[in-house]
């Protein structure tokens, strides 16, 4: 089947587009190169051989991004993960991420609709239940109002998929909320790679360590957690992606329950800053220097997944746990 990723050199759009490839499917990639480099090619081509159709186009450019659909009229399903993701950088740059976020998923769903692409995947995340009442979090936990403007594009996200999957007969979409991806392939070939100083907390630790950056800035250590640092659900980037190969062949094989369905991605299992910088030194042997500093705004306190629904429907696990999640960053950064 043929499958348009869109943000499909990025991190986690890269780690789909190689599963996609193992599982049979072909997929094309769509993406702007703004917050990923096109050598990541290289690295989907070391580690499955194949060449992947590649658009340099921006999704908020509809004529362009129009254009990628005539060319391959035999597109089946979208799974769409470009967007500005940023917590911190969006509290300082809202405009930025309504812009851009917005306008994708509008001209996503816009070109389904034009071009008869009926299934979707959408990138969604687990701040679209701010801080939730009660944890681990499921599926039908209220949506609480967003703490960044990242988090609120990513509830409007929601809500026009919805509506527009409710007009538009035969539409069918996946809303995967993820908690936090991270780790790299375990060839190393493919990982996090951010453009300038990272925003996620993997890759500053991991170049903290390489000596790139001086010290890592813990933003907290006052927060109601045991170790006072906030608390997230850390999953394995390969692990999340098998999560969109079995949404898109659900809802192609007919499984769907409903035309929208959410599925929360996640280890079930919170996991504190400390505890990250901790196992990370144990597992490389690498001490890290680290500071506390003040809590970041946008942050959530502590958050992660009753994953249970996305086990029993979707038939999709997270298999690989912290230690070799977090050693498998290091073996990625170590090449670079």
């Amino acid at each position: 089947m043929k499958i348009l990723v869109t943000g499909g050199t990025g991190y986690i759009g890269s780690h789909t587009v190689v599963e996609l490839i193992g599982a049979g499917h072909e997929p094309v990639i769509v993406d702007n190169l703004s917050n990923s480099k096109a050598s990541v090619l290289d690295g989907i081509y070391g580690i499955t051989g194949k060449k992947v159709p590649f658009y340099n186009v921006d999704c908020t450019d509809l004529n362009e991004f129009g254009r990628i659909f005539e060319e391959n009229t035999d597109i089946k399903a979208i799974i769409h993960f470009a967007a500005s993701k940023a917590v911190g950088e969006s509290v300082k740059e809202p405009l930025k991420y309504y812009r851009n976020n917005l306008t994708g998923i509008l001209n996503v769903l816009e070109c389904m609709k034009r071009y008869g692409v009926n299934s979707l995947v959408f990138s969604s995340s687990c701040t679209v239940y701010g801080q939730p009442e009660e944890l681990p979090v499921t599926e039908d936990a209220p949506i609480q109002p967003a703490l960044s403007p990242y988090g609120n594009t990513k509830q409007i996200c929601e809500e026009i998929i919805r509506d527009t999957v409710s007009a538009c007969s035969g539409l069918h979409a996946v809303m995967l909320r993820y908690f936090n991806p991270i780790g790299a392939h375990e060839s190393a070939l493919i990982g996090e790679l951010p453009l300038g100083v990272p925003q996620n907390l993997i890759p500053y630790v991991t170049q903290t360590a390489a000596g790139i950056r001086e010290c890592l800035t813990v933003f907290g250590d006052d927060y109601d957690t045991p170790d006072g640092s906030c608390i997230r659900d850390y999953i394995n980037v390969t692990d999340l992606a098998m999560a969109h190969i079995k949404a898109v062949e659900r809802m192609e094989s007919g499984a769907q329950k409903q035309n929208v369905e959410v599925f929360n991605i996640g280890t079930g299992k919170g996991t504190s800053v400390f505890e990250v910088i901790r196992t990370f030194e144990d597992v490389t042997g690498v001490k890290l220097n680290y500071k506390v500093g003040p809590r970041r705004e946008g942050d959530i306190e502590k958050v992660w997944a009753d994953a249970s629904y996305a086990n029993n429907e979707l038939g999709w696990s997270a298999k690989k746990n912290l230690r070799e999640t977090l050693a498998s960053a290091w073996k990625w950064q170590t090449t670079l």
